[in-house]
């Protein structure tokens, strides 16, 4: 086996260090020597293969001109969590990019999801969940697919933390009436959605048929944001083999127009938790 994929936490204050040393316009050699170090360690640093410590991570911050204390203290505090083993290693989780979707949920203080086709993974039941992997055309074996349910139950322990994430979630009107899994899999998980709405930490809103076209026929997608000035939003796109990361605020801002967008065509909460609740007077 190789060497494990290096955690978000850790590429991230990577990346932190190299825009910070090239905005100061200091060379990798400058800051090895400002460290005490060789080269080498800089270079690994930069690539998130190897850690930094708290107090050379102070002093690269200092070096490179970064003087707000609260600003060094966060990413210093990050920089601890770095080698915190986190819940997903005991899972075999694959694509690489699903432990990374992990990370960032479990370090997000807001979390926005559009979901047009199917019930967010945050909120499913587990017979909903069965029945989404039961419903691929790779042929998952049973076992395997209890182990993802398993992966997706520990996933929604994050809405349940002390000071858990914002969750804004926008569900299509589809997501509310596509049978998935049959009437009582459908049921019991509508009644789960009413609850789940009805939490502080849970902004639950349902565009519905009615919305006609809208911000989001592209399609599902998720916003991450964190409480750090550090770290900006992480846009994620899913697809059949994996996860699409954006950064850059030009992508990230286009997915925070559509979601506001979205937010002002879909039905306020209150008219959604209505919604929910004739649906489920239907089946």
């Amino acid at each position: 086996m190789g060497q494990p994929r290096p955690s978000v936490r850790r590429r991230r204050v990577a990346s932190l260090l190299i825009r910070h040393r090239e905005a100061a316009g200091k060379t990798p050699d400058e800051a090895a020597l400002r460290i005490d170090c060789h080269r080498s360690k800089i270079s690994r640093v930069e690539n998130a293969w190897l850690p930094v410590s708290s107090s050379e991570l102070r002093d690269l911050l200092t070096f490179y001109g970064v003087d707000d204390p609260a600003y060094v203290e966060e990413v210093v505090a990050l920089n601890r969590l770095c080698s915190e083993r986190g819940w997903a290693q005991r899972f075999d989780i694959t694509p690489p990019s699903y432990v990374d979707y992990i990370d960032y949920e479990e370090s997000a203080s807001h979390i926005r999801s559009f979901q047009p086709m199917m019930v967010a993974g945050l909120l499913q039941t587990a017979d909903y969940a069965r029945a989404v992997y039961r419903a691929s055309p790779f042929d998952i074996p049973r076992e395997r697919i209890e182990e993802l349910v398993a992966v997706r139950l520990e996933r929604q322990k994050v809405l349940d933390r002390t000071e858990p994430p914002q969750f804004s979630v926008i569900l299509g009107e589809a997501a509310l009436r596509g049978h998935v899994g049959g009437v009582d899999v459908l049921r019991k998980q509508l009644g789960h959605l009413r609850e789940l709405g009805n939490r502080p930490n849970i902004e639950l809103q349902v565009l519905p048929f009615t919305a006609g076209a809208h911000a989001g026929i592209m399609g599902s997608f998720v916003l991450f944001g964190f409480a750090t000035t550090a770290f900006s939003e992480v846009a994620c796109v899913e697809h059949q083999a994996g996860m699409i990361y954006m950064e850059e605020p030009e992508e990230t801002s286009a997915y925070t127009l559509t979601f506001d967008s979205l937010c002002s065509s879909a039905l306020s909460s209150s008219e959604s938790l209505d919604l929910l609740t004739r649906v489920i007077r239907e089946l």
